[in-house]
C-alpha cells in the first residue's frame, strides 16, 4: 500500500499564492509519475500537472506560466508552486503517484491518490 498525503491549501487572494506538497509513504520499490489534479464543484477532475521521475513536466494549458511542479525524489515529495492564482482556480486539489510497491516476490503496480486539499481564491 502506498498513501499519498496533501498538505498546503487554503484560502488566498487573487493574485496571491500557494504552495502545495504531497508525500508518498508506504511500501514503495520505485515511482514514476506524480502529478497534481483538480477538481471544482459540478466539473469533472482534470489534470494540472505532472512530472516523471526524471523530471520532465506537462501543464494544463490553463495554468502555463502560473504553477510549477516539482519533487524530491529523495524525500518522495511532489510540491505544487501556484502563483497569480486565479478564481478560476478554486476547487480540491489531489495528488496522484504511481509506481511500484515493494512486494515479498514480485514488485505490483500502484495507482494512488491522495484524500484532496481545498484551495479557495478569493476575487
Amino acid at each position: 500500500q502506498v498513501q499519498l498525503v496533501e498538505s498546503g491549501g487554503g484560502l488566498v487572494q487573487a493574485g496571491g499564492s500557494l504552495r502545495l506538497s504531497c508525500l508518498a509513504s508506504g511500501s514503495i520499490f520505485r515511482i514514476d509519475v506524480m502529478g497534481w489534479y483538480r477538481q471544482a464543484p459540478g466539473t469533472q477532475r482534470e489534470l494540472v500537472a505532472r512530472i516523471t521521475s526524471g523530471g520532465s513536466t506537462t501543464y494544463a494549458d490553463s495554468v502555463k506560466g502560473r504553477f510549477t511542479i516539482s519533487r524530491d525524489n529523495a524525500k518522495n515529495t511532489v510540491y505544487l508552486q501556484m502563483n497569480s492564482l486565479e478564481a478560476e482556480d478554486t476547487a480540491v486539489y489531489y495528488c496522484n503517484a504511481d509506481g511500484f510497491s515493494r512486494g515479498s516476490y514480485y514488485n505490483p503496480p500502484f495507482d494512488s491518490w491522495g484524500q484532496g486539499t481545498q484551495v479557495t481564491v478569493s476575487s
